[in-house]
């Protein structure tokens, strides 16, 4: 199966996405998220660093849910601002 490029848009997204998580997991280890939502090390540790920039949906949830954040919280802070559009 062959992937269709990420836009630039879709890899800061996928960057600010792993900021959040790693700044949400503060002090825990990864290894302790990662057991808690149900997944490996290895798959946090990709989102975390943007290598996996676009994780499954399922996947942010139950990272999401181990670190006590909604997904509300997540779509707003990993929404980039828009500019001021010229008149």
């Amino acid at each position: 199966m062959v992937r269709t490029p990420l836009t630039p848009e879709e890899r800061e997204r996928g960057e600010r996405l792993g900021r959040l998580l790693r700044e949400a997991r503060g002090s825990r280890s990864m290894v302790e998220v990662a057991a808690s939502a149900g997944l490996s090390a290895e798959t946090l540790r990709k989102i975390e660093t943007g290598r996996a920039p676009t994780p499954a949906f399922f996947t942010v949830a139950a990272v999401a849910e181990a670190l006590g954040l909604s997904m509300d919280d997540l779509v707003r802070l990993c929404t980039p601002v828009a500019a001021p559009q010229a008149a």
